[in-house]
């Protein structure tokens, strides 16, 4: 899976569990933080931006649909999974109600829980938002700006382009056809054989002018990793 730059919330108050969860999904590639209970989950909602919430309604604290239904009334719109023992048609009216979009009940087949998963952020254009995010890296789709720090680097489109085709493969050595297709497209007849390299290096100059950060990792004779 490719989904290091999507962040999900769990929260469950047995740990096991949590442990479990978090477990799979970081397994599948996704990022993941944990809560026993509600608390701070608001707090940490008002500072980050998590693309899922998977949600207990045993909490100690709290019913974990009341506590969804409450973020709705708040206007956060993230997608909420309840993962519950509660699987009575009436439990399940309830949490679709107050805000959720998809039930797995316990004990949970792990395997369903990432397609359900991958599934409502497909729905919600969760994979396909307009800013991806990368190590340092966050790339603003909508307005084909990249930001390492706060700070806009200038990329033509087609270094954008390059960049976005690495950042949505990481970690996954793309070969020289692949790059040719998805990033050149219907200018690939006048492609030659040194222009990725070409604009690789150019690339890693503006995003990397130090060479510190080691971005690119060259696969001999096959293409590029981002690392």
């Amino acid at each position: 899976m490719k989904n290091q730059s999507i962040e999900i919330v769990i929260i469950e108050d047995e740990e096991d569990i949590l442990e479990l969860v978090e477990y799979h999904l970081q397994k599948a590639g996704f990022e993941t933080i944990g809560f026993l209970s509600c608390k701070n989950v608001e707090e940490f909602l008002e500072e980050e931006s998590p693309s899922l919430m998977i949600v207990d309604r045993n909490l100690p604290d709290c019913e974990g649909s009341e506590f969804v239904e409450k973020l709705r009334q708040y206007g956060h719109s993230i997608p909420v999974i309840f993962l519950t023992a509660k699987a009575k048609d009436r439990d399940l009216e309830e949490g679709f109600i107050r805000g959720g979009d998809d039930y797995i009940s316990k004990p949970f087949n792990p395997k369903e829980l990432i397609l359900r998963v991958e599934a409502l952020l497909r729905r919600s254009g969760v994979i396909s938002s307009d800013k991806v995010k990368y190590r340092d890296l966050i790339l603003n789709i909508s307005n084909r700006q990249l930001c390492i720090d706060s700070k806009i680097i200038e990329l033509t489109n087609l270094e954008f382009r390059l960049l976005h085709t690495f950042i949505k493969n990481p970690k996954t050595t793309l070969e020289r056809d692949f790059l040719r297709d998805e990033v050149w497209g219907d200018d690939s007849a006048s492609f030659h054989d040194k222009t990725i390299n070409v604009t690789m290096n150019r690339l890693k100059k503006k995003i990397d002018s130090k060479g510190e950060k080691e971005y690119f990792l060259p696969v001999w004779g096959v293409g590029y990793k981002l690392v």
